[in-house]
């Protein structure tokens, strides 16, 4: 891309206050505005059994973890209803298939699949908000405190 300017990307998510303040940071901010933490909250009745059931598998764990403030349910709230579509979608494309008959009569891609990727998008982009995988409970959680560190960290 010789010559050409390219935009810089948006770089690393910061890393929210509770969880620096979590991690022992020297970036924290001890006079920062907190919101308060859940210890447990319902489903909304919206959400389909699908998304209900990935309800009460996380939130308990964020909850766990305090990680979970009022401001947060709407991540969780997305994040399950994106998690219902995209088992739904994937559910459609096994007993249909990866083509389907188009309105004309010829086979095109199942629309499914759009969805599928669309919701797997969503999953990603809610659960790294909420922690929800390897790379985001790192930059939340910090290193593990655990004592298993690094064997050569004395030289």
């Amino acid at each position: 891309m010789a010559g050409k300017s390219v935009a810089p990307g948006r770089g690393r998510k910061p890393k929210p206050n509770k969880q620096k303040l979590l991690s022992g940071s020297k970036h924290a901010n001890n006079d920062a505005v907190e919101f308060d933490l859940i210890n447990n909250v319902d489903a909304p009745e919206w959400l389909d059994e699908l998304g209900v059931q990935m309800w009460n598998t996380v939130c308990p764990h964020l909850c766990k973890e305090r990680v979970l403030a009022v401001t947060d349910l709407h991540n969780l709230e997305a994040f399950c209803s994106a998690y219902s579509t995209f088992r739904l979608a994937e559910q459609s494309v096994k007993e249909l298939g990866i083509t389907v008959e188009g309105a004309t009569g010829g086979l095109v891609k199942n629309p499914a699949l759009t969805a599928k990727n669309e919701a797997l998008r969503q999953i990603a982009t809610f659960g790294s908000m909420l922690g929800l995988d390897p790379a985001a409970r790192g930059r939340l959680m910090g290193p593990n405190s655990g004592g298993g560190g690094n064997e050569f960290s004395e030289f």
